[in-house]
């Protein structure tokens, strides 16, 4: 019998295909270094991608944990719309697509797909990438200036991940402006840091001001209540590392937890969480400690103990990034 291979394990067999013939050490040292420009630790005028190795290597290192984010954000916004499958998908700034992968592995099915970016080695290998799966192999991968003018036409779903901090202030309002106006629905993910989150609620409030309504992470479309400078709502995905990872960031650690922020909104009716888990459950003695953002617009700490009963079950398994309570 035949046992279906989910969308990320066929990404993950195609990625390490990438490094095959590729000098561990050679990969190792582009990854590095790729890291240093975007952390700003090169000059701006280096070239980011020089050559095939340095984008295997860098999509071998990166689409597996941006997959994973990607598709925690899109299973929190397909809970929030029950039913409702995209069409049609638009992936700005896709790079090599791990973005497309994550909106396959959520709704699966062949769709017509749109990756934006301006790096032609980076399209190159994504479409490269999506021979590895048949409902991919129509992807069309564009290469386009990512901010100022933006044309996107009409799509029903825009992603854009880690993108906004690759652009100017100016842009990134450009950018998710063109999303607004062309989309159903938007999902916008960016790094777990604080600058990250200031990024996404930028986009957020763009987006409500343009009539889009929050389906997640948040259980409400009202301000944040989290005070600027003092803490930031991110979440995190569970990363399986591979020999790549370990010779890059050292240790011997099976996996490793990827810090985003996001926001997921759209045009349509939305049923959001009645609350979401905002940090790691602290789980004690007879009780669990769940931080929640409420549809109130509060932030609250909730004890659940033992005579809560099945709650009190839900809430041992319950995940950092989990809509609470959990769906019967």
């Amino acid at each position: 019998m035949n046992v279906p291979v989910s969308p990320a394990e066929t990404l993950r067999a195609a990625l390490a295909g990438l490094l095959d013939g590729l000098p561990p050490r050679q990969a190792a040292q582009a990854v590095e270094r790729l890291i240093s420009h975007y952390r700003g630790a090169t000059p701006t005028d280096a070239p980011i991608l020089r050559d095939r190795a340095d984008v295997a290597a860098y999509a071998a290192y990166r689409m597996p944990a941006t997959f994973e984010a990607v598709a925690a954000a899109l299973e929190a916004f397909a809970a929030a719309v029950p039913g409702w499958v995209p069409g049609s998908h638009v992936d700005v700034g896709g790079g090599t697509g791990a973005a497309t992968w994550a909106v396959h592995a959520t709704w699966g099915g062949p769709r017509e797909v749109t990756v934006l970016d301006w790096a032609e080695p980076a399209l190159a290998l994504g479409r490269e990438i999506a021979a590895a799966h048949p409902d991919l192999h129509g992807v069309r991968w564009r290469r386009a200036r990512i901010g100022g003018a933006l044309g996107l036409g009409s799509t029903d779903l825009v992603t854009a991940s880690y993108v906004l901090n690759e652009l100017t202030e100016a842009d990134r309002a450009a950018l998710v402006d063109a999303a607004a106006a062309a989309a159903q629905a938007v999902v916008i993910v960016e790094a777990g840091t604080p600058d990250g989150y200031a990024r996404v609620i930028e986009a957020r409030d763009r987006l409500i001001a343009a009539g889009f309504r929050v389906a997640a992470p948040c259980p409400h479309s009202a301000a944040c209540p989290i005070v600027p400078g003092e803490d930031w709502c991110h979440f995190s995905a569970r990363v399986s590392r591979s020999s790549l990872h370990r010779q890059v960031k050292g240790g011997s650690l099976a996996y490793e937890d990827e810090k985003f922020a996001y926001v997921a909104a759209t045009r349509l009716p939305v049923a959001p969480a009645a609350a979401r888990v905002v940090r790691r459950p602290q789980i004690r003695k007879g009780q669990v400690l769940l931080d929640l953002c409420e549809a109130d617009e509060h932030l609250r700490r909730t004890t659940v103990t033992k005579r809560h009963g099945d709650l009190y079950k839900a809430a041992r398994d319950a995940q950092w990034g989990d809509a609470w309570p959990p769906a019967d």
